[in-house]
């Protein structure tokens, strides 16, 4: 009570505010006026309808919390509307080239980076106001600011040009104060941090304090585009907001409520004033494309049934029709009215209140009434959408999040995909723009940077919320998501075919806050998502929507508000479902498991096969017909094709146009893609075969003949009655028992089994030891070893189908090519 007692001696009149007298502003007619919708935010008891008590010298039907709710509880319960006049800033008058989007910082202008040609626009519509416009009129949006009332806050955002952030100096950021933050970066890109309560410092120490929390709250803004905002401590009812809740009643109509007194309400007025810039607002503006935001309804008596809101787009007069869409109704405009003032028309940016007739006020709360037959019902919608890097959860696809667009929330079943397609559709339309921006200014003014059709926000458009204007492709492909990814995943080559989709990238340490995509300065990637309505809503394309988790504690300090986007295609499930064309990545492998003719490719004098064997991929009953023409690759990158069945037991045969160096027993990868909707489920590939590289063959050494009993040349072995003259004495009584036709010599055709941990396998198959009349039965178990390594020996196993090749089992495995000799002993 004491710093109160201090304060007071010092507070400014209400009177002395620079605001014009009731005669000035009678003389101006309403059409002469510029609108700007200020929104009043903060966490609930930080003094916003006290501030707005204030300022406000005009008040709507529905300002300083009239209801009867809002009374008994002493909280903010719905928005409230009330405005003051101003003479028009003079940085608004004459010439200026001040870009409306200068005050912006790096960081902003880094997340705006797609929308520059509309702030580039604004510095002609300041050229034209001081010929447009004599008065600016400030209406002040005072928002709830309890969390139990967030929608209502959502839609109250999204109607306004600039924010004032009321936060209470003594507590700082608070949940709400965060929550009301992220709204702001989404929809609009000015914000004045205001620190209500300074009374309640102590004198002494008040510019310390304050300083104390001007820095917290720095600290607080850093990372985001408001983190160069002005900041300025007031008072706006010394003792509290309390006591201008109950200092005297809501006041006749234009009448200024009574204030205990304030602090500092000129240094607010002053630095509002030169952070004011002109509204992006329709250059032409047409009774085509009326769109009206509706936030109260109530009949007078005798007059009819009056709806007042703020206008979206375009323009409306009286007698003109307008729809009702949610109520398949048309009405004719009556009359006209912007705070108790008549008008002749309303245009985009006006607080306005329309007065039909024949119409029952109950009907509607809150809605939109738009120019007959403009707004469409849509039960889904594809949308750009970008995830609030403030949100902990991950985005689920096939989870429910409360989507508000306009006034209106409902909930919405959504799906996440096309991260990698989206990036790619951004950086080209990055770089044809950087492309075509020379152009573009000698060509004067940017299409570009007009309003679209009809949008279902004002200053809280998708603009401003960072999101792109992007056209879906329905005819492109895109790579199955499971859920929304927090980054965007690197293209390693082989290492994106091994889960044949895309998942959420490290979210699981999303919370702890290593997940790098979630720091201040890198945002979200941009992902398409398809809204599927469980309340069907009336709203036009291009508009701005929020997910929400609203269900989520209210208490928990946490942040509610999931996602930002920008409509872009209606979808409807009946007729759209199966359209996009998403596929996942799959992958088989198969083993080389014999090598075609060698050949010396003429262009860089390697030895290759343009034709291996491969095994291990199909079933020996697989149709191979439906294969044939597959390509597949080796993990060198070499391409080939399947070309057709070999043998019966499932193994097939690859050719390779420009050649391959692959061993026996390296992998061969068939990689495919499949669509989700495809009821075939089709195997598609984009590879393709590349251009051939010829070379000749390598034709293999003669083999020389052995003639029984004879020599072939002076140093050539003499086989005498089977047994080699220069076969060790001890290894002749061996070859008594060699079987009828061998000379105990057989060659490898083939290695098998497991492979052991010095890279040699377990089997060969051996071909030549045996003929087809032998019984192989009867020499298991006798001893072979390999001519080239000695040292290998194995035994053998058993027959090997029926042709007299046998299986020879080697324990500690046979390093020898196909094609090396082995000896059978005793």
């Amino acid at each position: 009570k004491n710093n109160a007692s201090k304060i007071t001696q010092t507070t400014e009149n209400s009177s002395s505010l620079p605001l014009l007298s009731p005669d000035q502003i009678k003389a101006i007619p309403p059409e002469r006026i510029l609108n700007l919708n200020v929104g009043v935010l903060g966490h609930v008891d930080t003094g916003k309808t006290s501030l707005v008590k204030t300022l406000s010298s005009v008040l709507s039907t529905a300002a300083l919390d009239k209801s009867k709710q809002s009374r008994a509880r002493g909280i903010t319960l719905d928005l409230g509307f009330s405005a003051f006049l101003l003479p028009l800033p003079d940085h608004l008058r004459g010439n200026n080239d001040t870009d409306g989007g200068a005050e912006a910082s790096s960081h902003e202008r880094q997340d705006a980076s797609d929308n520059s040609k509309s702030y580039n626009s604004e510095s002609s519509h300041d050229n034209n106001l001081q010929q447009k416009y004599d008065l600016l009129q400030v209406t002040l949006v005072d928002c709830p600011g309890h969390a139990s009332l967030i929608r209502t806050i959502i839609g109250g955002a999204q109607i306004i040009d600039m924010v004032l952030l009321v936060v209470d100096a003594t507590k700082g950021m608070q949940t709400q104060t965060a929550e009301c933050l992220v709204i702001a970066e989404m929809t609009t890109r000015n914000l004045i941090v205001v620190l209500n309560k300074v009374d309640l410092f102590p004198e002494g120490e008040r510019e310390e304090r304050l300083q104390q929390a001007k820095n917290k709250m720095r600290i607080a803004l850093k990372g985001t585009k408001f983190e160069d905002a002005q900041m300025v401590g007031i008072s706006a009812c010394v003792g509290g907001e309390k006591v201008a809740a109950v200092s005297g009643a809501a006041g006749e109509a234009g009448e200024k409520n009574a204030i205990t007194g304030t602090h500092n309400i000129h240094g607010l007025l002053d630095i509002l004033q030169s952070q004011i810039r002109a509204p992006s607002r329709d250059a032409k503006p047409s009774p085509d494309r009326f769109h009206f935001a509706v936030d109260h309804c109530f009949p007078i008596k005798g007059q009819g049934t009056v709806l007042t809101g703020t206008c979206l787009s375009g323009s409306a007069r009286p007698n003109e029709m307008v729809e009702f869409p949610t109520l398949a109704t048309q009405k004719k405009i009556k009359g006209l009215q912007m705070f108790r003032r008549k008008a002749n028309v309303i245009q985009q940016g006006d607080r306005a209140g329309i007065c039909v007739s024949n119409f029952d006020a109950k009907l509607m709360e809150r809605g939109i009434i738009a120019s007959p037959g403009t707004v469409k019902l849509i039960r889904g919608a594809i949308a750009v959408v970008r995830k609030v890097r403030f949100f902990k959860g991950g985005l689920n696809s096939g989870a429910k999040f409360h989507v508000s667009v306009g006034h209106t929330t409902v909930m919405a079943t959504v799906t996440f995909w096309g991260a990698r397609e989206i990036a790619a559709q951004v950086e080209k339309k990055e770089k044809e723009e950087e492309k075509n921006s020379a152009f573009n200014t000698t060509k004067g003014k940017d299409k570009s940077g007009s309003q679209p059709l009809g949008k279902s926000s004002l200053g809280g458009s998708a603009d401003l919320a960072g999101l792109p204007r992007l056209k879906f492709d329905w005819n492109q492909d895109f790579l199955h998501q499971d859920n929304y990814l927090e980054t965007l995943p690197t293209n390693d080559g082989h290492n994106e075919w091994n889960d044949g989709t895309l998942t959420r990238n490290g979210s699981e340490n999303m919370e702890g806050g290593k997940q790098a995509s979630l720091s201040a300065n890198k945002l979200p990637p941009l992902h398409w998502a398809k809204l599927e309505f469980l309340t069907p809503v009336y709203c036009p394309m291009d508009s701005l929507v929020i997910g929400s988790r609203l269900d989520t504690e209210v208490n928990a300090n946490a942040c509610r508000l999931a996602f930002s986007g920008r409509l872009v295609e209606r979808y409807d499930a009946k007729t759209d479902n199966g359209k996009i064309k998403t596929y996942t990545k799959k992958e088989k492998v198969g083993t080389v498991c014999r090598l075609g003719d060698p050949f010396r490719r003429s262009d860089d004098n390697k030895v290759v096969r343009y034709e291996v064997f491969g095994t291990d991929l199909f079933k020996k009953e697989t149709n191979m017909s439906q294969f044939v023409g597959l390509v597949m690759e080796t993990d060198r990158g070499e391409i080939g094709s399947i070309q057709s069945s070999f043998g019966t037991s499932g193994k097939f045969r690859v050719n390779f146009p420009a050649g391959t160096e692959a061993k026996e027993g390296d992998p061969l990868y068939l990689r495919f893609k499949r669509y989700a909707n495809d009821p075939k489920k089709a195997i598609h590939q984009d590879q393709s075969l590349p251009r051939a590289r010829p070379g000749y063959r390598i034709d293999p050494p003669a083999k020389k003949k052995k003639v029984r009993g004879k020599i072939s040349n002076g140093n050539a072995n003499v086989v005498e009655n089977g047994v080699d003259s220069k076969t060790p004495k001890g290894d002749r009584k061996a070859s008594a028992n060699i079987p009828n036709g061998s000379n105990g010599v057989g060659e490898i055709v083939k290695t098998k089994g497991d492979i052991l941990q010095n890279g040699k396998r377990t089997v060969a198959i051996v071909s030549g030891l045996f003929s087809m009349e032998d019984d192989i039965s009867k020499h298991k178990g006798r001893k072979v070893i390999s001519i080239t390594t000695p040292e290998e020996e194995g035994v053998i196993d058993g027959s090997f189908g029926k042709v007299g090749k046998c299986k020879v089992l080697f324990r500690d495995g046979i390093s020898a090519d196909v094609g090396s000799h082995v000896k059978m002993l005793s």
